[in-house]
């Protein structure tokens, strides 16, 4: 068919036609940070900040004669570990115009208040980032920013890393002293299997903590959903409702306890965290807040800033699996 001549359609008069735009702005990005979630809180009173730990002597049969003289007799104890972290300077800094502010905006009233929610988001993954990693302690100076040791430099002991030169991060003081000051090595590549799994939470048992939860990235959750110990999985239905195909675990049934699955986005691809998320907190030295900065053109200047320090309690408490592929 055509047109009769000189029809006028949505083609010719564009001029007259108003847009259609959506009074909403759709963002699909991620702001769920669940290690900060599962993580305590406290202060930090300097840049540098320490704490100490402590245990127990080995457990021993050591009985004694009856009437056993106890002069001079003393027991070998061992001195507390003092160990610390640096805190480091997390911020946003948005810059927004009079006229922008001014003018008629689709989707929000205020393009300044948009930008600061929308960066207060990037700056709690940033974060993130830096605490699920594996970065060393850095003291930084006039010209290098300090950096606080993220969860993956203070796992020392209960450490699985690939073979070859693969070895755990090691504490400038040694023997559980000091600041993690150097990265583990990498190793071989490897699977992610139900016995390291395994062997990671009794690590964490037998060094006195309870694992409780276990954060990995989205593909090694993959794998971990086809374990043999958790491949087979029923829930009850009701008379009457439709079946579910259930094809993922959220928890681990082990020998010490259970253990929670939790999926991190912003954690290392190759490693898998076991432990207890009560030995680990965020200190702040400042908490996130937003400050107004001078006006020094037609515009309004605003910085989100935040500087903390994450406190390990207890290595002990916690396992590592690196290298996983």
């Amino acid at each position: 068919m055509a047109l009769i001549t000189n029809t006028i359609t949505r083609y010719d008069a564009t001029r007259a036609v108003r847009e259609d735009l959506s009074g909403f702005v759709y963002n699909i990005a991620p702001t769920e940070t669940p290690g900060m979630s599962n993580f305590g809180r406290d202060k930090a009173n300097q840049t540098f900040f320490e704490w100490q730990t402590d245990g127990l002597a080995t457990a021993a049969n050591t009985p004694v004669v009856e009437g056993d003289d106890v002069a001079g007799a003393t027991d070998v104890r061992a001195p507390t570990n003092r160990v610390n972290n640096y805190t480091q300077i997390n911020r946003k800094v948005i810059t927004v115009t009079g006229t922008l502010e001014a003018v008629d905006k689709a989707g929000m009233k205020s393009y300044l208040a948009y930008e600061l929610s929308k960066a207060s988001s990037e700056m709690k993954r940033d974060m993130e980032t830096a605490v699920m990693g594996t970065q060393i302690g850095v003291a930084g100076s006039n010209s290098v920013a300090r950096k606080t040791a993220g969860l993956g430099a203070w796992i020392v002991t209960n450490f699985s890393a690939g073979a070859g030169t693969g070895a755990p991060p090691v504490m400038s003081g040694g023997a559980g002293n000091g600041t993690p000051s150097t990265a583990y090595v990498a190793g071989t590549p490897r699977a992610f299997t139900e016995a390291l799994f395994k062997t990671a939470i009794q690590g964490v048992w037998t060094q006195g903590g309870n694992p409780k939860v276990a954060f990995m990235n989205a593909s090694q959750k993959l794998i971990f959903s086809t374990f043999v110990g958790i491949a087979t999985r029923y829930r009850d239905v009701a008379p009457g409702k439709q079946a579910e195909i259930i094809g993922a675990s959220d928890s681990y049934v082990s020998d010490f306890g259970n253990v929670d699955i939790i999926v991190d986005r912003f954690m290392p691809v190759s490693i898998v965290y076991i432990g207890d998320p009560e030995y680990v907190s965020l200190a702040y030295l400042r908490p996130m807040n937003t400050q107004v900065m001078a006006q020094t053109a037609d515009g309004q200047k605003r910085m989100i800033i935040c500087e903390w320090g994450l406190r390990v309690k207890s290595q002990y408490s916690w396992a590592a699996i690196a290298d996983l592929t």
